[in-house]
Protein backbone atom coordinates (compact mmCIF):
# COMPACT_ATOMS: atom_id res chain seq x y z
CA UNK A 1 0.00 0.00 0.00
CA UNK A 2 2.18 2.87 -1.27
CA UNK A 3 1.68 6.59 -0.64
CA UNK A 4 3.16 9.21 -2.92
CA UNK A 5 3.10 12.99 -2.56
CA UNK A 6 2.94 15.33 -5.54
CA UNK A 7 3.62 19.07 -5.47
CA UNK A 8 0.96 20.93 -7.42
CA UNK A 9 2.06 23.46 -10.00
CA UNK A 10 0.39 26.86 -9.48
CA UNK A 11 -1.45 26.65 -12.80
CA UNK A 12 -5.19 26.83 -13.38
CA UNK A 13 -5.52 23.32 -14.84
CA UNK A 14 -3.61 21.69 -11.97
CA UNK A 15 -5.40 23.72 -9.31
CA UNK A 16 -8.83 22.78 -10.68
CA UNK A 17 -7.94 19.13 -10.07
CA UNK A 18 -6.72 20.06 -6.58
CA UNK A 19 -9.99 21.83 -5.74
CA UNK A 20 -12.10 19.07 -7.26
CA UNK A 21 -10.33 16.52 -5.06
CA UNK A 22 -11.55 18.36 -1.97
CA UNK A 23 -15.11 18.38 -3.31
CA UNK A 24 -15.07 14.74 -4.43
CA UNK A 25 -14.19 13.50 -0.93
CA UNK A 26 -17.60 14.74 0.27
CA UNK A 27 -19.73 13.28 -2.50
CA UNK A 28 -23.10 12.31 -1.01
CA UNK A 29 -22.59 14.27 2.23
CA UNK A 30 -25.70 16.43 2.67
CA UNK A 31 -24.06 18.92 5.04
CA UNK A 32 -21.02 19.80 2.95
CA UNK A 33 -21.10 23.08 1.01
CA UNK A 34 -18.52 23.12 -1.82
CA UNK A 35 -16.63 26.29 -2.66
CA UNK A 36 -17.18 28.05 -5.94
CA UNK A 37 -14.44 26.32 -7.91
CA UNK A 38 -13.27 29.35 -9.87
CA UNK A 39 -12.95 31.42 -6.67
CA UNK A 40 -10.97 28.69 -4.91
CA UNK A 41 -8.64 28.31 -7.90
CA UNK A 42 -8.07 32.06 -8.05
CA UNK A 43 -7.28 32.13 -4.32
CA UNK A 44 -4.49 29.62 -4.94
CA UNK A 45 -3.15 31.30 -8.09
CA UNK A 46 -0.25 33.73 -7.48
CA UNK A 47 -1.24 35.66 -10.62
CA UNK A 48 -4.75 36.28 -9.22
CA UNK A 49 -4.53 36.54 -5.43
CA UNK A 50 -2.78 39.71 -4.20
CA UNK A 51 -2.03 37.97 -0.88
CA UNK A 52 0.92 36.45 -2.75
CA UNK A 53 2.51 39.89 -2.50
CA UNK A 54 3.52 38.85 1.03
CA UNK A 55 2.75 35.11 1.13
CA UNK A 56 4.45 31.98 -0.14
CA UNK A 57 2.56 28.73 -0.61
CA UNK A 58 3.00 25.16 -1.79
CA UNK A 59 0.16 22.69 -2.38
CA UNK A 60 0.44 18.90 -2.19
CA UNK A 61 -1.74 15.96 -3.18
CA UNK A 62 -1.35 12.52 -1.60
CA UNK A 63 -1.96 9.40 -3.67
CA UNK A 64 -2.73 5.99 -2.17
CA UNK A 65 -1.93 3.28 -4.73
CA UNK A 66 -2.18 5.83 -7.51
CA UNK A 67 -5.54 7.24 -6.44
CA UNK A 68 -5.96 10.77 -4.96
CA UNK A 69 -6.39 10.44 -1.20
CA UNK A 70 -5.80 13.90 0.27
CA UNK A 71 -4.50 17.41 -0.17
CA UNK A 72 -2.94 20.26 1.83
CA UNK A 73 -1.58 23.75 1.20
CA UNK A 74 1.35 25.09 3.23
CA UNK A 75 1.38 28.89 3.56
CA UNK A 76 3.84 31.41 4.96
CA UNK A 77 2.27 34.80 5.63
CA UNK A 78 5.29 37.04 6.17
CA UNK A 79 3.10 40.03 7.04
CA UNK A 80 1.60 38.23 10.05
CA UNK A 81 4.93 36.70 11.03
CA UNK A 82 6.62 40.10 10.97
CA UNK A 83 3.87 41.55 13.17
CA UNK A 84 3.95 38.67 15.65
CA UNK A 85 7.69 37.96 15.63
CA UNK A 86 6.93 34.28 15.01
CA UNK A 87 8.16 31.89 12.34
CA UNK A 88 4.79 30.32 11.75
CA UNK A 89 3.70 28.01 8.96
CA UNK A 90 -0.01 27.91 8.16
CA UNK A 91 -1.83 24.93 6.69
CA UNK A 92 -5.16 25.07 4.89
CA UNK A 93 -7.26 23.72 2.02
CA UNK A 94 -6.82 20.36 3.73
CA UNK A 95 -8.81 17.16 3.14
CA UNK A 96 -7.96 13.49 3.36
CA UNK A 97 -9.49 10.03 3.58
CA UNK A 98 -9.64 8.32 6.98
CA UNK A 99 -6.13 6.90 6.70
CA UNK A 100 -3.53 8.18 9.15
CA UNK A 101 -0.64 7.22 6.88
CA UNK A 102 -2.11 9.58 4.28
CA UNK A 103 -2.62 12.48 6.67
CA UNK A 104 0.88 11.99 8.13
CA UNK A 105 2.44 11.98 4.66
CA UNK A 106 0.64 15.22 3.79
CA UNK A 107 1.75 16.97 6.97
CA UNK A 108 5.28 15.63 6.63
CA UNK A 109 5.47 17.24 3.18
CA UNK A 110 3.99 20.54 4.37
CA UNK A 111 6.22 20.69 7.46
CA UNK A 112 9.37 19.88 5.49
CA UNK A 113 8.59 22.72 3.11
CA UNK A 114 7.99 25.06 6.06
CA UNK A 115 11.20 24.05 7.85
CA UNK A 116 13.14 24.50 4.61
CA UNK A 117 11.88 28.11 4.72
CA UNK A 118 12.89 28.60 8.35
CA UNK A 119 9.54 28.07 10.07
CA UNK A 120 9.46 26.70 13.63
CA UNK A 121 5.73 26.10 14.26
CA UNK A 122 2.64 25.14 12.26
CA UNK A 123 -0.93 26.36 12.81
CA UNK A 124 -4.26 25.88 11.10
CA UNK A 125 -6.38 25.25 9.28
CA UNK A 126 -6.02 28.84 8.09
CA UNK A 127 -5.86 30.52 4.71
CA UNK A 128 -3.69 33.25 3.33
CA UNK A 129 -5.73 35.84 5.27
CA UNK A 130 -8.89 36.01 7.35
CA UNK A 131 -10.93 36.36 4.16
CA UNK A 132 -10.22 32.66 3.54
CA UNK A 133 -11.76 29.73 5.39
CA UNK A 134 -10.25 28.88 8.78
CA UNK A 135 -10.88 26.60 11.73
CA UNK A 136 -11.40 22.81 11.77
CA UNK A 137 -15.00 21.83 12.48
CA UNK A 138 -15.15 19.91 15.78
CA UNK A 139 -18.88 20.27 16.64
CA UNK A 140 -21.92 20.57 14.39
CA UNK A 141 -21.30 17.88 11.80
CA UNK A 142 -25.06 17.48 11.25
CA UNK A 143 -25.52 21.15 10.33
CA UNK A 144 -25.23 22.46 6.77
CA UNK A 145 -22.18 24.67 6.38
CA UNK A 146 -21.98 28.15 4.92
CA UNK A 147 -20.05 29.57 1.98
CA UNK A 148 -17.65 31.23 4.46
CA UNK A 149 -16.73 28.17 6.53
CA UNK A 150 -15.01 24.80 6.38
CA UNK A 151 -16.91 21.54 6.60
CA UNK A 152 -14.87 18.44 7.41
CA UNK A 153 -15.42 14.90 8.60
CA UNK A 154 -15.32 14.19 12.38
CA UNK A 155 -12.17 12.05 12.06
CA UNK A 156 -10.00 15.01 11.04
CA UNK A 157 -9.44 16.17 14.63
CA UNK A 158 -8.34 12.67 15.66
CA UNK A 159 -5.75 12.63 12.88
CA UNK A 160 -4.35 16.02 13.90
CA UNK A 161 -4.22 15.20 17.59
CA UNK A 162 -2.50 11.87 16.90
CA UNK A 163 0.12 13.82 14.95
CA UNK A 164 0.79 15.95 18.02
CA UNK A 165 -1.34 19.04 17.34
CA UNK A 166 -2.89 20.86 20.30
CA UNK A 167 -5.71 23.36 20.52
CA UNK A 168 -4.65 26.96 19.90
CA UNK A 169 -8.05 28.67 19.85
CA UNK A 170 -11.72 27.96 19.10
CA UNK A 171 -14.44 29.80 17.24
CA UNK A 172 -18.16 29.32 17.91
CA UNK A 173 -21.08 29.87 15.55
CA UNK A 174 -24.72 30.71 16.21
CA UNK A 175 -27.97 30.29 14.35
CA UNK A 176 -30.22 33.21 15.24
CA UNK A 177 -33.96 33.17 14.67
CA UNK A 178 -35.13 36.33 12.92
CA UNK A 179 -37.77 37.88 15.23
CA UNK A 180 -41.18 39.01 13.95
CA UNK A 181 -40.32 42.53 15.14
CA UNK A 182 -37.34 44.37 16.61
CA UNK A 183 -37.21 43.60 20.37
CA UNK A 184 -38.43 46.68 22.25
CA UNK A 185 -35.40 46.92 24.55
CA UNK A 186 -33.04 46.52 21.59
CA UNK A 187 -34.81 49.32 19.72
CA UNK A 188 -34.52 51.63 22.75
CA UNK A 189 -30.77 50.95 22.99
CA UNK A 190 -30.41 51.78 19.31
CA UNK A 191 -32.16 55.14 19.72
CA UNK A 192 -30.10 56.06 22.78
CA UNK A 193 -26.83 55.21 21.00
CA UNK A 194 -27.88 57.10 17.87
CA UNK A 195 -28.66 60.29 19.83
CA UNK A 196 -25.72 60.05 22.24
CA UNK A 197 -23.07 59.75 19.53
CA UNK A 198 -24.92 61.59 16.74
CA UNK A 199 -24.87 58.60 14.41
CA UNK A 200 -27.00 57.71 11.42
CA UNK A 201 -27.52 54.79 9.05
CA UNK A 202 -26.69 55.03 5.35
CA UNK A 203 -28.35 52.88 2.69
CA UNK A 204 -27.23 52.57 -0.91
CA UNK A 205 -29.01 51.76 -4.16
CA UNK A 206 -25.98 52.16 -6.41
CA UNK A 207 -22.96 49.85 -6.36
CA UNK A 208 -21.00 52.57 -8.14
CA UNK A 209 -21.61 54.95 -5.24
CA UNK A 210 -20.62 52.31 -2.70
CA UNK A 211 -17.33 51.80 -4.53
CA UNK A 212 -16.62 55.51 -5.00
CA UNK A 213 -17.70 56.81 -1.59
CA UNK A 214 -16.94 54.01 0.84
CA UNK A 215 -15.32 51.05 -0.95
CA UNK A 216 -11.78 51.41 0.36
CA UNK A 217 -13.00 52.99 3.61
CA UNK A 218 -15.18 49.97 4.44
CA UNK A 219 -12.21 47.63 4.32
CA UNK A 220 -9.98 50.09 6.14
CA UNK A 221 -12.59 50.00 8.91
CA UNK A 222 -12.47 46.20 8.89
CA UNK A 223 -8.68 46.38 9.22
CA UNK A 224 -9.06 48.64 12.27
CA UNK A 225 -11.82 46.62 13.89
CA UNK A 226 -10.21 43.21 13.39
CA UNK A 227 -6.57 44.19 13.92
CA UNK A 228 -6.37 42.66 17.42
CA UNK A 229 -8.05 39.38 16.47
CA UNK A 230 -6.31 36.04 16.30
CA UNK A 231 -3.89 35.74 13.38
CA UNK A 232 -5.31 38.78 11.59
CA UNK A 233 -3.58 39.77 8.35
CA UNK A 234 -4.35 43.42 7.46
CA UNK A 235 -5.70 43.82 3.95
CA UNK A 236 -3.50 45.79 1.58
CA UNK A 237 -4.93 48.27 -0.98
CA UNK A 238 -4.51 45.66 -3.71
CA UNK A 239 -6.38 43.09 -1.66
CA UNK A 240 -9.14 45.58 -0.90
CA UNK A 241 -9.62 46.24 -4.62
CA UNK A 242 -9.66 42.47 -5.20
CA UNK A 243 -12.40 41.84 -2.63
CA UNK A 244 -14.47 44.82 -3.74
CA UNK A 245 -14.47 43.39 -7.27
CA UNK A 246 -15.18 39.89 -5.96
CA UNK A 247 -18.09 40.66 -3.64
CA UNK A 248 -19.71 43.93 -4.66
CA UNK A 249 -21.53 42.38 -7.60
CA UNK A 250 -23.27 39.70 -5.51
CA UNK A 251 -24.31 41.84 -2.55
CA UNK A 252 -27.94 42.89 -2.23
CA UNK A 253 -27.41 46.47 -1.12
CA UNK A 254 -30.45 46.52 1.15
CA UNK A 255 -28.79 43.72 3.15
CA UNK A 256 -25.83 46.02 3.84
CA UNK A 257 -25.86 48.64 6.60
CA UNK A 258 -23.37 51.47 7.02
CA UNK A 259 -23.23 53.65 10.15
CA UNK A 260 -21.57 57.07 10.00
CA UNK A 261 -21.00 59.96 12.41
CA UNK A 262 -21.94 63.64 11.97
CA UNK A 263 -18.97 64.10 9.61
CA UNK A 264 -20.04 61.13 7.45
CA UNK A 265 -17.01 59.18 8.68
CA UNK A 266 -17.49 55.42 8.94
CA UNK A 267 -18.28 54.07 12.39
CA UNK A 268 -19.68 50.61 11.66
CA UNK A 269 -20.70 48.29 8.85
CA UNK A 270 -22.79 45.15 8.55
CA UNK A 271 -22.30 43.16 5.34
CA UNK A 272 -24.83 40.35 5.10
CA UNK A 273 -25.85 38.13 2.23
CA UNK A 274 -28.63 35.71 1.36
CA UNK A 275 -27.25 32.21 1.93
CA UNK A 276 -25.51 30.62 -1.06
CA UNK A 277 -25.24 27.21 0.63
CA UNK A 278 -28.05 25.55 -1.34
CA UNK A 279 -26.90 27.11 -4.60
CA UNK A 280 -23.35 25.87 -4.13
CA UNK A 281 -24.57 22.37 -3.26
CA UNK A 282 -26.92 22.16 -6.24
CA UNK A 283 -24.30 23.48 -8.66
CA UNK A 284 -21.51 21.43 -7.04
CA UNK A 285 -19.38 24.57 -7.09
CA UNK A 286 -19.69 25.16 -10.83
CA UNK A 287 -21.11 28.22 -12.58
CA UNK A 288 -21.07 26.71 -16.08
CA UNK A 289 -22.65 25.39 -18.12
CA UNK A 290 -25.84 25.39 -16.04
CA UNK A 291 -24.77 25.95 -12.42
CA UNK A 292 -25.47 29.71 -12.62
CA UNK A 293 -29.22 29.02 -12.54
CA UNK A 294 -29.02 27.95 -8.90
CA UNK A 295 -27.55 31.30 -7.88
CA UNK A 296 -30.54 33.35 -9.07
CA UNK A 297 -32.55 32.60 -5.93
CA UNK A 298 -30.01 33.89 -3.37
CA UNK A 299 -29.10 36.83 -5.60
CA UNK A 300 -32.76 37.84 -5.37
CA UNK A 301 -32.82 37.29 -1.60
CA UNK A 302 -35.20 34.35 -1.82
CA UNK A 303 -33.45 31.95 0.56
CA UNK A 304 -34.69 31.69 4.16
CA UNK A 305 -31.21 32.09 5.71
CA UNK A 306 -29.03 35.19 5.74
CA UNK A 307 -25.28 34.97 6.39
CA UNK A 308 -23.69 37.67 8.56
CA UNK A 309 -20.46 37.89 6.57
CA UNK A 310 -18.79 40.88 8.21
CA UNK A 311 -19.86 43.10 11.09
CA UNK A 312 -17.23 45.65 12.09
CA UNK A 313 -17.23 48.67 14.39
CA UNK A 314 -14.52 51.29 14.74
CA UNK A 315 -12.44 50.48 17.88
CA UNK A 316 -13.38 53.65 19.78
CA UNK A 317 -17.08 52.83 19.33
CA UNK A 318 -16.89 49.15 20.24
CA UNK A 319 -18.98 47.98 23.23
CA UNK A 320 -21.11 51.14 22.95
CA UNK A 321 -24.15 49.60 21.27
CA UNK A 322 -23.39 50.50 17.65
CA UNK A 323 -24.30 46.95 16.58
CA UNK A 324 -27.87 47.70 17.67
CA UNK A 325 -28.12 50.39 14.97
CA UNK A 326 -26.94 47.91 12.36
CA UNK A 327 -29.43 45.21 13.25
CA UNK A 328 -32.32 47.60 13.90
CA UNK A 329 -31.85 48.65 10.30
CA UNK A 330 -31.45 45.12 8.94
CA UNK A 331 -34.11 43.17 10.87
CA UNK A 332 -37.10 44.83 9.12
CA UNK A 333 -35.42 44.08 5.77
CA UNK A 334 -34.87 40.46 6.80
CA UNK A 335 -38.54 40.18 7.77
CA UNK A 336 -39.68 41.73 4.48
CA UNK A 337 -37.48 39.34 2.47
CA UNK A 338 -38.67 36.26 4.34
CA UNK A 339 -35.40 35.37 6.04
CA UNK A 340 -36.13 33.04 8.96
CA UNK A 341 -32.63 32.52 10.33
CA UNK A 342 -29.25 34.25 10.40
CA UNK A 343 -25.88 32.50 10.51
CA UNK A 344 -23.34 34.35 12.66
CA UNK A 345 -20.35 32.58 11.05
CA UNK A 346 -17.24 32.10 13.25
CA UNK A 347 -16.73 34.25 16.36
CA UNK A 348 -13.77 33.76 18.68
CA UNK A 349 -14.89 31.85 21.76
CA UNK A 350 -13.32 34.52 23.99
CA UNK A 351 -15.21 37.38 22.31
CA UNK A 352 -17.93 37.69 24.96
CA UNK A 353 -19.05 41.15 23.88
CA UNK A 354 -19.94 39.96 20.39
CA UNK A 355 -21.77 36.90 21.67
CA UNK A 356 -23.78 38.85 24.24
CA UNK A 357 -25.59 40.71 21.46
CA UNK A 358 -27.42 37.49 20.54
CA UNK A 359 -29.02 37.39 24.01
CA UNK A 360 -31.76 39.70 22.68
CA UNK A 361 -32.81 37.02 20.17
CA UNK A 362 -33.69 33.34 20.10
CA UNK A 363 -30.42 31.64 19.22
CA UNK A 364 -28.38 28.48 19.60
CA UNK A 365 -24.68 27.76 19.40
CA UNK A 366 -24.60 25.02 16.78
CA UNK A 367 -21.02 24.77 15.52
CA UNK A 368 -17.53 25.00 16.95
CA UNK A 369 -14.24 25.02 15.09
CA UNK A 370 -10.62 24.98 16.17
CA UNK A 371 -7.17 26.18 15.16
CA UNK A 372 -4.46 23.68 16.04
CA UNK A 373 -0.77 24.35 16.69
CA UNK A 374 2.40 22.27 16.86
CA UNK A 375 6.08 23.14 17.17
CA UNK A 376 8.17 21.78 14.32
Amino acid sequence: MSITIKEIQPKKKELKKYVRLGIDLYRGNRYYVPPLIIDEVNTLLPSKNPAFDFCKAESFIAFRNGRPAGRITAIINSQVNNRSGKKELRFGFMDFIDDEEVSKALFDAAIKWGKDHGMTSIVGPMGFTDMDHEGLLIEGFDEMGTMATIYNYPYYSRHLENLGFKKDIDWVEYRITIPSAIPEKYARISEIVKRKYNLRVLKFTSRKKVRQQYGQALFNLINEAYDHLYGYSPLTPRQIDYYINLYLGILRLEDVCVVVDSNDSLVGVGITISSFSNALRRSNGRLFPFGWRHFIKPLRGKENVVDLLLVAVKPEYQNKGVNSLIFCDLIPIYIKNGYKFAESNPELECNDNVQKQWDYFEHRQHRRRRAYRMEI
